[in-house]
């Protein structure tokens, strides 16, 4: 898929955020976290304008680049010239956490099939494996309110995740909120894998639960595992792999 590059035409700072939003689908796509068209991941635009970044609608994850994304308002309409739809049901909840949230800058939400099955499970994420301790540190639930289109669906979701940073859409899927897009991939990453454990856990018989003083700590067990920097300690790491599956990502 061709697309024209509007490098030349946006700042440094957003073309930089449209390298690592572009980079961050490939990625979700070689994990296996997309729903062929269905899910977002948005970042915020530095500025006044409060304007935000989100994927062009009908376009796989593993096509999207930089100069693919649109850039919307805060009402979802498009700004400047991008021939791709938006999708109301990902703008709804994105731009809902961006205004209740200040230090939301990336969001990232998925339907993988363990994030919805632990979401459909009345206890939802249970503590039974180190990745689920850094979720449990920082976890909200937001009841199912069928497909998530309508503004008056905006004030619960936002009081449901109050300061959290990690989001569990009942019935739905699973939601990261994050500082950068490193951040919001970090926690996805760590989200998905305790669904997947937790899953794969439950039908092996009997689980063991961590303490919950284990889980208090965590946050500080995070910051030692990853020298104070969160998403960006791995992050450089992450854009050499989507360079080696597609340098055109950047374009």
């Amino acid at each position: 898929m061709k697309t024209v590059s509007c490098q030349s035409e946006v700042s440094a700072e957003e073309w930089a955020l449209r390298c690592d939003l572009a980079a961050a689908y490939r990625l979700v796509a070689h994990l296996g976290w997309s729903d062929l068209v269905f899910t977002h991941i948005s970042v915020r635009i530095p500025g006044p304008e409060h304007h935000f970044l989100i994927n062009p609608y009908g376009l796989l994850f593993d096509e999207i680049t930089a100069s693919s994304l649109v850039r919307i308002d805060q009402s979802g309409n498009k700004v400047g010239d991008n021939p791709y739809p938006v999708n109301p049901a990902g703008f709804t909840i994105h731009i809902a956490i961006y205004a209740a949230r200040d230090d939301a800058h990336c969001v990232l939400h998925t339907h993988t099939r363990a994030g919805v099955a632990v979401a459909a499970q009345r206890g939802g994420v249970l503590p039974i494996s180190q990745q689920s301790t850094f979720v449990l540190a920082s976890l909200a639930y937001h009841d199912y309110e069928g497909v998530a289109f309508r503004p008056d669906e905006a004030p619960r979701l936002q009081e449901d995740l109050g300061n959290a940073k990690f989001l569990c859409l009942r019935n739905h899927g699973l939601l990261t909120v994050g500082p950068t897009i490193a951040d919001a991939f970090l926690g996805m990453y760590i989200f998905e894998s305790a669904c997947q454990i937790q899953i794969a856990a439950q039908a092996g018989g009997e689980l063991t639960l961590i303490h919950p003083d284990i889980i208090a700590g965590t946050a500080k067990a995070m910051q030692v595992q990853t020298g104070g920097l969160g998403g960006a300690f791995v992050w450089p790491a992450m854009l050499r792999k989507v360079q080696k599956l597609d340098p055109g990502y950047s374009t």
